[in-house]
């Protein structure tokens, strides 16, 4: 039972640093000209992916507490898209306060994380 806990967690790990190189790779510049407010959260979204991944790398956090991290920014990432999509690419100022909102919330999470 120990040694499958051991794999399923090893995996869980690798399958989350895979990801993370993946998304450090493809998010090298999430600029939209002329869409600010997709700008702000496109930028939050990086700088949070960053500051999980530093998490991984020094050992604060673990392969699991960076998956769910990854998890919660793709939903607002996708959230984004779909509020763009509505709007010719563009956010409301609603949309807006309510992505912000969501990524204040991570924030806190991988701060939280971070400190214990």
């Amino acid at each position: 039972m120990k040694h499958s806990s051991l794999i399923r967690t090893g995996l869980i790990c690798l399958l989350t640093c895979s990801a993370f190189v993946g998304a450090n790779v493809m998010a090298q510049d999430t600029t939209v000209p002329g869409h600010a407010r997709v700008n702000e959260v496109n930028h939050r979204i990086d700088n949070q992916q960053a500051r999980t991944q530093k998490g991984i790398d020094n050992g604060t956090l673990t392969g699991k507490q960076a998956a769910n991290d990854e998890k919660r920014d793709a939903n607002i990432a996708q959230r984004t898209s779909a509020d763009e999509a509505k709007h010719n690419g563009h956010l409301t100022k609603r949309e807006d306060h309510r992505l912000n909102h969501a990524e204040n919330r991570n924030s806190k999470r991988i701060h939280k994380q971070r400190a214990h």
